[in-house]
């Protein structure tokens, strides 16, 4: 099976400091829609898997969070292509879960909903918390400069982090080309 795990805001649309609220708020990142659907066409499951405390803040519920879900899905569906399984976590970074990022537990639900070892798959985020829980389940950390992308390649980050501008670049990457990628000294993705 051909898995991609994405973080949803901030790759997949774009992200805002005062939350997405609304099926209205949520917009995508210019080329985002298309590389889902041509990863999608290529033979690749998509899945997502993103943080939305503000479920427990009280900002908006999952009615509308699955609302904005499924016009993610009609958009990617347009498109000619499907998105996988989308988790999410709806706690506060206080409460004590086992699935917000950084912790591993929404990418160990995709693993074990398509009967997966996540060893290798590349998990692709825009924060420090999408790399480190990458790790935790021995994914690939891909990073994008999207959404937060540039703020986190301002800190440190995990050894063999794959850098890319968007989403469009990488399914550009994971359907054309074939030789291994590995991460240069900065850490951007290079051909070996």
């Amino acid at each position: 099976m051909k898995l991609l795990i994405l973080d949803r805001d901030g790759v997949i649309n774009q992200d805002s400091d005062a939350y997405i609220k609304s099926v209205e708020e949520w917009i995508p990142i210019p080329g985002s829609i298309e590389a889902i659907a041509q990863l999608s066409k290529a033979g690749w499951t998509v899945a997502v898997a993103t943080n939305q405390s503000g479920i427990a803040r009280g900002y908006y519920d999952v009615a509308t969070l699955d609302a904005m879900h499924a016009r993610l899905r009609e958009l990617v569906a347009a498109e000619g292509g499907d998105v996988g399984l989308i988790v999410f976590c709806p706690h506060g970074p206080d409460d004590g879960c086992d699935c917000r990022k950084p912790k591993p537990g929404m990418l160990k639900t995709i693993a074990d909903h398509y009967s997966v070892n996540l060893a290798g798959i590349w998990f692709v985020g825009d924060s420090k918390g999408d790399l480190e829980a990458a790790l935790a389940v021995d994914s690939q950390p891909v990073l994008v400069k999207t959404g937060k992308g540039l703020r986190t390649m301002g800190k440190p980050l995990p050894p063999g982090t794959l850098i890319f501008d968007d989403l469009a670049a990488i399914a550009a990457e994971l359907i054309h080309k074939s030789a291994p990628l590995t991460p240069d000294s900065e850490g951007s993705a290079v051909r070996s």
